[in-house]
C-alpha cells in the first residue's frame, strides 16, 4: 500500500486531530461519506484498526512500514506500544516536524528528500532515518535551504519543542538529547489497541 497522497481533511475528519498530516480543522465534525452522521456500532476491529490507521497517516508511513516498525518494536524487550512509538517519533521527517522546520510532517519529509537538511553535518535524504541521542541536525548552509526553513517557521504546526530536543531559531540547528517520553507524543493515541490489530502477525 503506497503512502497517502489525498485529501487530508477527509482523513482528519474521520480519524479525529491528526497534528502531523495536517495543521487544519474541518468545519464539519462529523465522518466524510453518505452515512457519516449515522450513529454507528463500532465492531472492536474497527476500534483497533482506526487507532492503527491514525498512526499511519499522522506519521505518513506506508502500511508495509508499519508492520516492520511493530516487528522491530517486538524485539525491543520492553513495552512494545511504547517502542513503536518511540520509533516513529525519531523518524527525521518527525524530528524536524517537533523542531519546528515545518508545519506538517509531510513538509518535513519534503525539506528531508530535497536535501535541505544535515545530519551531524552530512546531508541526509532519507526521511526515515532513525534520529539518535547527540545527533545535530542543521539547515544545509545554502540560500535556497535557509529561506525554505525561514518561510516554513513563520507557521509552525505545534508550539512547543519537546524536551529530548532543541532548537536555536537564529542558527536553524537542532539536537537531539534524549529519547522521546510518551507525555510529550502529539497524537492521541491507545498505541496497546495498535499492537493488538498486529497480534495475528508472525
Amino acid at each position: 500500500m503506497s503512502r497517502y497522497r489525498g485529501p487530508r481533511l477527509r482523513v482528519v475528519r474521520r480519524l479525529g486531530e491528526l497534528p502531523g498530516l495536517s495543521r487544519k480543522s474541518p468545519r464539519k465534525s462529523y465522518p466524510p461519506g453518505q452515512h457519516g452522521q449515522g450513529r454507528r456500532k463500532r465492531s472492536e476491529y474497527a476500534i483497533r484498526l482506526e487507532e492503527k490507521q491514525k498512526l499511519r497517516f499522522n506519521y505518513g508511513v506506508t502500511e508495509k512500514q508499519l508492520v516492520r516498525y511493530v516487528r522491530k518494536a517486538r524485539r525491543t524487550g520492553g513495552s512494545t506500544g511504547q517502542a513503536l512509538l518511540e520509533f516513529l517519533e525519531m523518524r527525521l521527517d518527525n524530528t524536524i516536524f517537533r523542531m519546528g522546520m515545518a508545519g506538517t510532517i509531510p513538509g518535513a519529509r519534503q525539506l528531508v528528500n530535497h536535501g535541505h537538511i544535515t545530519v551531524n553535518d552530512r546531508v541526509v535524504d532519507v526521511a526515515s532515518y532513525q534520529c539518535r541521542p547527540g545527533d545535530v541536525i542543521k539547515v544545509r548552509d545554502r540560500e535556497t535551504s535557509r529561506r525554505v526553513v525561514e518561510t516554513n517557521m513563520e507557521y509552525p504546526g505545534l508550539a512547543n519543542v519537546p524536551s529530548h530536543l532543541e532548537f536555536d531559531k537564529n542558527t536553524y540547528t537542532g539536537k537531539v538529547n534524549g529519547i522521546v517520553e510518551r507525555e510529550w507524543v502529539a497524537l492521541q493515541i491507545n498505541e496497546l489497541l495498535v499492537i493488538e490489530y498486529y497480534s495475528r502477525l508472525a
